[in-house]
């Protein structure tokens, strides 16, 4: 049963992570934009 749920897991951890480092560009893209004028 594990086995069968841990991929399933991982995969939302994954997709998780990638939204999260997305997001954290976007943010990151706007306070380097507001400090370099």
């Amino acid at each position: 049963m594990l086995k069968n749920f841990l991929p399933h897991a991982m995969l939302k951890a994954i997709r998780n992570l990638e939204s999260m480092i997305r997001t954290l560009k976007m943010d990151w893209a706007i306070v380097y934009d507001m400090l370099s004028g």
